[in-house]
C-alpha cells in the first residue's frame, strides 16, 4: 500500500512560509493547522506552516518523511447524525527540530515571510526556567527560545517595527499570551539585552490571550486498518478529533487580516474580551460534565455516551445547562443555547468513549470552579437555589463516600461496583472521617463549611442550601438516583 505523501497531492505546503507553529503534536495539527490548511483551500490565506518541535524528541521526522502531508479524520454529530468527515491537510511546509538544526529555527527568524506565531507547549510550557541563556541552542524553555529567537529578528531587521509577529498561544492557561509575553519581557532584561529590544518587543509584537475548544482524540491505533482500506493508503501521522471546533481571540479587530482563518467553516470569534467565552466554556460544558457525571456512575453509567442515551438525564443535563446555568451567564441568549445544543451533540458523539471515572478525577476541585459559580450566581440573581445543581452538589459528595482499602480510596454504588476516589489526600482523608457518621446533616453541613474546598467561602451562608443539599444526600442513602432526578425534572 502507498504512503500518503505518494498518493495526496502537497498543494499548500509550498506556499511562503508564513507561520512557525511551536507544537507538531495531535492537538494542533488537528486543529490550528485545519484552520489554515481550510482557509488556503478557500483563497482567503496564501501561506504554509513551519512545524517546530518544543522539546527533543517529537513527531518531526515522521511529518517530515510524509512530505508534511497527513489526514484528519473529523468524527461527532450533526443534526442529529452521525458524520465523518476526512480531509488531507497539505499546508504544512516542513517541521524543524532545533536541538538538532537550531540555525534552521534562526534562519525562520530572519525569514521576510514570517507574520504569524502559534504555539502549543502543555500548561507547564509558558513559564520561567532559571539559567536559560540568550546563547543556548536552544535554550531550555519555551518562553526563552521566543525571547532568542525575536532577539535574532530585531538585529536581522534593524529593529523595524514592521517586523513584529503576531502570537497565538493556546496552552490552557489563563491570560497565555499576556504571561508569555511578561516571562518574554522578563528574559529580555535578566539577559540585558538592551532598551531598544524591549521597546520593540512591546510596540511592534502583538500578543494575544486565547480560548481553544475541540477534542482531539489522536492517531486511531485501534482503528488503524479501517482507515487504511477507506483512504487506500498508510498514514503514520493520522489524527482523529471531534467536529467541534472554537478558536477564541483575544486582540485588536484589524490583527485579523494578518491572519484570515476565520471566514470559512473554522469556528473562530476575534474579541476584545476572552473571559466571557471562557466562562462559558466552564460553566456550560466543563460544569455539564461535573454537574452529570458524578451522579449518572452512580446510578450504574459508566461512559458519557450512555447517560446521553438515558432521556432522564439527558433531561436532567438540559435542566442544568438551559434553566440553572444559561440565566447566570451575560452573553447573548441566543449564542449560549447555540454553545450548549453543540455541548449536547459533543457529549453524545459516538466516537468518543469518554470515561465518567476518568471525568471523576479531582471532582472537589472541578465542582468549585465549574459548578459553584453557577449556583451561587444563581442564587443571587434568583434569590432561589437551583433544583438540579443542588442535587448535584449532593451526588458529588456521595461519591466521595468511601474508605481506604489496599492502599486506595475506595467507594461503592448500589450495584455493588467499588470504585476508586481520585483527589488530593487531604480531601479523601476529609471524606472518610465525615462519611464514618453516615449523618447526612451532618456532613452536608462539614463539607459546605470546609472554606479550603470552596475558595475561601462558606457556603453555608447561602440561605437554603444546607439543608437543600442535606435533603438530597438523605434521600440518596436511601433512593434511586434516577428517581430523584425524576422528581426534580417534573418540578
Amino acid at each position: 500500500m502507498k504512503q500518503v505523501h505518494e498518493t495526496v497531492e502537497k498543494i499548500f505546503g509550498n506556499y511562503p512560509e508564513k507561520v512557525l507553529q511551536f507544537g507538531e503534536g495531535n492537538f494542533l495539527r488537528a486543529f490550528a493547522d485545519w484552520m489554515i490548511n481550510n482557509a488556503n483551500k478557500n483563497g482567503d490565506y496564501k501561506g504554509s506552516i513551519v512545524l517546530c518541535q518544543p522539546i527533543a524528541s517529537g513527531l518531526g521526522n515522521m511529518i517530515n518523511t510524509q512530505n508534511g502531508v497527513y489526514t484528519l479524520a473529523m468524527r461527532g454529530i450533526e443534526n442529529g447524525e452521525a458524520v465523518e468527515k476526512i480531509e488531507q491537510i497539505t499546508s504544512v511546509s516542513r517541521c524543524i527540530n532545533p536541538y538538532e538544526d537550531y540555525e534552521a529555527l534562526m534562519a525562520m527568524a530572519r525569514s521576510t515571510d514570517l507574520e504569524v506565531v502559534i504555539s502549543n507547549t502543555t500548561e507547564a510550557g509558558i513559564a520561567y526556567k532559571a539559567g536559560d541563556k540568550v546563547t543556548d541552542t536552544p535554550p531550555a524553555s519555551f518562553p526563552a527560545k521566543v525571547t532568542a529567537f525575536l532577539y535574532e529578528r530585531f538585529k536581522a531587521f534593524n529593529g523595524a517595527m514592521d517586523k513584529g509577529l503576531l502570537f497565538l498561544p493556546v496552552e490552557l492557561i489563563d491570560m497565555n499570551g499576556d504571561n508569555l509575553k511578561r516571562i518574554v519581557l522578563q528574559y529580555a532584561a535578566e539577559w540585558e539585552l538592551g532598551d531598544d529590544f524591549t521597546l520593540w518587543i512591546e510596540k511592534a509584537n502583538k500578543f494575544t490571550n486565547t480560548l481553544v475548544d475541540r477534542i482531539v482524540t489522536g492517531y486511531p491505533k485501534d482503528q488503524i486498518d479501517y482507515f487504511e482500506e477507506k483512504l487506500g493508503y498508510k498514514d503514520n501521522v493520522i489524527v482523529t478529533s471531534e467536529v467541534f471546533n472554537l478558536w477564541v481571540i483575544e486582540g485588536k479587530k484589524d490583527w485579523a487580516d494578518i491572519f484570515p482563518i476565520h471566514k470559512n467553516e473554522a469556528n473562530v470569534i476575534w474579541t476584545d474580551d476572552v473571559k466571557p467565552y471562557k466562562t462559558r466554556k466552564v460553566r456550560i460544558l466543563n460544569g455539564g460534565h461535573t454537574s452529570t457525571v458524578l451522579a449518572a456512575y452512580l446510578s450504574g453509567h459508566n461512559f458519557v455516551g450512555d447517560f446521553m442515551n438515558d432521556e432522564v438525564f439527558k433531561s436532567f443535563l438540559d435542566k442544568v445547562i438551559y434553566d440553572e446555568v444559561i440565566p447566570t451567564l451575560d452573553l447573548p441568549k441566543e449564542e449560549l443555547e447555540e454553545f450548549a445544543g453543540s455541548v449536547g451533540d459533543r457529549f453524545a458523539n459516538p466516537y468518543i468513549k469518554h470515561k465518567l471515572l476518568d471525568i471523576s478525577l479531582n471532582s472537589c476541585s472541578k465542582f468549585n470552579a465549574r459548578c459553584l459559580p453557577s449556583l451561587t450566581e444563581y442564587a443571587a440573581r434568583k434569590d432561589s437555589l437551583p433544583e438540579a445543581l443542588c442535587f448535584s452538589f449532593a451526588a458529588f459528595i456521595k461519591f466521595y463516600d468511601g474508605q481506604m482499602k489496599d492502599g486506595a480510596f475506595t467507594g461503592r454504588r448500589a450495584d455493588s461496583t467499588e470504585y476508586p476516589i481520585k483527589d488530593d489526600a487531604d480531601v479523601l482523608e476529609f471524606f472518610e472521617k465525615q462519611w464514618a457518621s453516615r449523618d447526612a446533616a451532618a456532613i452536608a453541613k462539614a463539607v459546605l463549611s470546609n472554606k479550603s474546598f470552596w475558595s475561601g467561602k462558606d457556603l453555608i451562608e447561602i440561605k437554603g442550601l444546607e439543608e437543600k443539599v442535606a435533603g438530597y444526600l438523605g434521600r440518596l442513602e436511601t433512593e434511586d438516583v434516577r428517581s430523584i432526578i425524576k422528581d426534580i425534572i417534573e418540578k
